[in-house]
């Protein structure tokens, strides 16, 4: 199977979706993409165990997609070799009123990880850029200062919040939060099929709303805004990565395997060193807790 290379997903110049697959050919059946992933799962458990010890860094996962795009489903296959003490996986939805009583970037503030620990944002602090471009009747709800109307939110309003989520992303990257955001880049035939399929099956029936429908009909407007945001958003210390999602297995080998390539550029995470002290008394203390048998 044909190697995989950050660089070949990694957004550094001016991006267009429509010009970027959402399939890769790659020579290879299901049961080896499985393997694959699995070897690399192991190797990123193993990380995650050492940078927990190391606590120096945190690392977070972002995941963007259209509806159907297959986030749920990596989030399980690619982070379940995980101790859970050391990865928290947020949703999130629409604000709640508690939320929309702050900031909107409040809620992502709080849920950042913790020293050591991974997190995992499905759907981010770029739906704030998304959803409420296609439906700007939303920003009504934040009750800021100044936006009475939809008639208030201009241009302006747009790129000040581009520049607000980058500020927001240079500061937690500077204090020791590792960012990668990954956009999973699906067909809108995928996407057709992925809906009909929760309808016909059964088992799958509770995953489908109406309202995927309806968002359906704004994709070309998705794109867009998908497109503008990543385009000014992807940066050295917080960068972009557009994964062809189409085939679900390949997807979460892809983002797993970034993850692993892209961490690997850490080498001062190490397991901690014992005190001098304490690593010169080892037989002592071994002998103290032989002798209680």
């Amino acid at each position: 199977m044909k190697s995989i290379d950050p660089k070949d997903f990694k957004v550094t110049d001016k991006i267009k979706l429509s010009k970027l697959p959402t399939l890769l050919n790659v020579d290879a059946d299901d049961d080896e993409k499985e393997e694959k992933l699995d070897k690399v799962q192991a190797k990123l458990s193993d990380l995650q165990d050492v940078m927990y010890a190391y606590n120096k860094y945190s690392v977070l996962i972002c995941l963007q997609g259209m509806d159907t795009s297959g986030k749920d489903s990596l989030i399980r296959e690619v982070f379940k070799e995980f101790n859970p003490r050391g990865v928290v996986v947020h949703s999130f939805k629409t604000p709640n009123s508690t939320e929309l009583e702050h900031d909107y970037l409040w809620r992502h503030y709080i849920a950042l990880p913790e020293k050591g620990k991974f997190a995992i944002f499905n759907r981010t602090h770029y739906e704030n850029v998304l959803v409420t471009r296609v439906h700007p009747e939303f920003i009504l709800a934040e009750n800021l200062p100044g936006i009475n109307s939809v008639d208030d939110i201009t241009p302006k309003f747009w790129k000040n919040r581009i520049e607000q989520i980058n500020n927001f992303e240079k500061h937690i990257a500077e204090n020791g939060t590792i960012v990668m955001k990954f956009f999973l880049h699906l067909s809108k035939e995928e996407q057709r099929k992925r809906l009909l399929r929760r309808l016909e099956e059964e088992k799958h029936n509770w995953k489908f709303s109406p309202g995927d429908l309806k968002e359906r009909e704004h994709w070309d407007e998705y794109h867009e805004y998908y497109e503008e945001a990543i385009n000014k958003t992807s940066t050295d210390h917080a960068p972009w990565y557009i994964v062809p999602a189409d085939d679900k297995d390949m997807a979460r080998y892809i983002v797993a395997k970034i993850i692993w390539e892209e961490m690997k550029k850490y080498p001062d995470i190490q397991d901690p060193e014992l005190d001098e002290e304490i690593k010169g008394n080892l037989a002592l203390y071994k002998e103290q807790l032989k002798k209680e048998s």
